[in-house]
């Protein structure tokens, strides 16, 4: 058999469509409720095999991305090699369009990425459970890209229940130029509410329906972050105004931000409100539709 000595792999953005943030788990994790939406802006991870025993390296275009274990990517690597006995090096190579400190789930996509083509480059056969399990040891968000294109995740993060969502929409997402930390979200999230929120009957009803639709979910997206970092960071609130003033059919604050999008039924009505946005210089801007596939070879 042939063997294979490099790999490829696309690692897209996502989108909480839902964000419910409850309890502290026991773990120190939040508990969370979240539906997940993949979207087609990716990173392209590209995984080389060299003779340096164990030997990790990572590049990336980017001058700011931290490498070392300072990088999930590298932290993903480590482990697959270690689980796995392999005794051989690998060379990576990060070619990264989603922005970081988005919400956009780039690093743990790229970390997933990653699980997946040392899984194929050295024929590990491992199981999508498996793998999922893995990546749930780098960060709660990981094994959802083990599940694409939609997701209802809860838990912290490790229970996932793959979702078929009908319809395609198309996503404007509108990323200013500020970052903001998950720690830093999180403890503004706690500072702000005075009680942990409980589930409404409807989204409880979520994991026993596989007729959903975009229809269905609009009425019921929110997400808790808004709450609590809209009144300190009042650019984030008006990017909601504008794409909703744009023609979008809802917009929301994804993950723990910093990115702001709106959903879209029709791709020239997105493209018109992209071409508006661009006409500041402080955002980051991109028009994609929802997702289609899983994890795959480029």
């Amino acid at each position: 058999m042939h063997e294979v000595y490099e790999v490829r792999v696309k690692a897209p953005a996502k989108v909480n469509l839902i964000l419910k943030v409850l309890g502290r788990l026991p773990n120190g994790y939040h508990e969370v409720w979240t539906v997940m939406q993949a979207v087609d802006l990716f990173d392209q991870i590209s995984i080389r095999k060299t003779q340096t025993p164990r030997a990790i390296h990572l590049q990336c275009q980017l001058e700011n991305v931290p490498s070392g274990k300072d990088n999930i990517v590298c932290r993903a690597a480590e482990l697959v090699l270690k689980k796995a006995a392999i005794e051989v090096g690998v060379d990576i190579l990060l070619d990264k369009e989603i922005p970081m400190g988005a919400g956009l789930g780039g690093g743990s996509s790229d970390a997933a990425a990653t699980i997946f083509g040392l899984n194929q480059l050295f024929g590990l056969n491992w199981t999508v459970s498996e793998m999922a399990a893995l990546g749930a040891e780098l960060g709660s968000d990981v094994p959802f890209f083990f599940s694409m294109p939609h997701a209802l995740i809860s838990g912290w993060g490790q229970e996932v229940v793959p979702l078929s969502v009908t319809g395609t929409r198309w996503i404007l997402l509108a990323k200013p130029h500020f970052p903001i930390e998950t720690s830093w979200a999180y403890q503004q999230l706690a500072m702000a509410r005075k009680e942990v929120p409980t589930l409404s009957v409807g989204y409880q009803s979520f994991p026993n329906r596989n007729d959903l639709d975009f229809n269905d979910i609009l009425p019921l997206m929110e997400n808790d972050f808004e709450s609590a970092l809209f009144p300190s960071m009042p650019r984030l609130g008006e990017l909601k105004s504008q794409l909703l003033s744009l023609g979008a059919d809802l917009a929301l604050l994804s993950g723990s931000g910093s990115t702001v999008f709106g959903i879209f039924a029709q791709e020239d009505r997105a493209l018109k409100a992209m071409a508006e946005l661009r006409r500041d210089s402080q955002l980051q801007v991109f028009c994609v539709s929802t997702g289609t596939q899983s994890l795959a070879l480029a």
